[in-house]
């Protein structure tokens, strides 16, 4: 087993902690923040297929899906302090896309493909510490922009989160 850094192995404790104090359910929380993922891809399509075709049909549907979108990311962004929704939202929104983009790049530039795989792995990992509240945003900010500095992306965030959420727990 791979030894953690000491940053790493408090912020581990401090989300073991949060989930026995809270009973949440990480495994069910990942698999719902896919689901939304896909929502709000769903959105993106109505809205684009209403803008190509012309048919405002297609906006009764994205309001529809909106509106679920909404109740089932209330399940995980809980208590939101000034644009924490949105930015929520936007987080597994850009995810998604850059998973997308990824898997695009895959046969044409392996490099590349990682690189966006990484990057959405890390936005998704920003959202569950913005939304578990584990981490102080002001932590968030000031390492996240050093490593960002560093290497492209802060790498030890994320590695805490690959050790606490596993959607394969049943």
């Amino acid at each position: 087993m791979e030894k953690l850094d000491p940053k790493i192995s408090e912020l581990v404790k401090k989300v073991r902690k949060y989930k026995e104090d809270t009973g949440v359910d990480l495994s069910s929380g990942e698999d719902l923040s896919i689901g939304l993922m896909n929502i709000i891809s769903i959105e993106e399509h109505l809205y684009f297929s209403t803008m190509k075709t012309g048919k405002k049909t297609y906006l009764d549907i994205l309001s529809t899906v909106r509106e679920l979108r909404k109740k089932l990311l209330r399940e995980l962004v809980k208590d939101p302090e000034g644009e924490v929704w949105c930015i929520s939202k936007h987080l597994l929104a850009s995810s998604m896309r850059l998973i997308e983009v990824g898997t695009k790049y895959m046969e044409k530039d392996e490099k590349k493909a990682y690189f966006m795989f990484k990057s959405a792995f890390e936005l998704y990992s920003l959202f569950w510490g913005l939304n578990l509240d584990i981490v102080k945003k002001e932590e968030i900010s000031g390492e996240f922009k050093e490593e960002l500095k560093k290497d492209g992306w802060k790498s030890g965030f994320s590695a805490t989160i690959k050790k606490l959420i596993d959607c394969c727990k049943e």
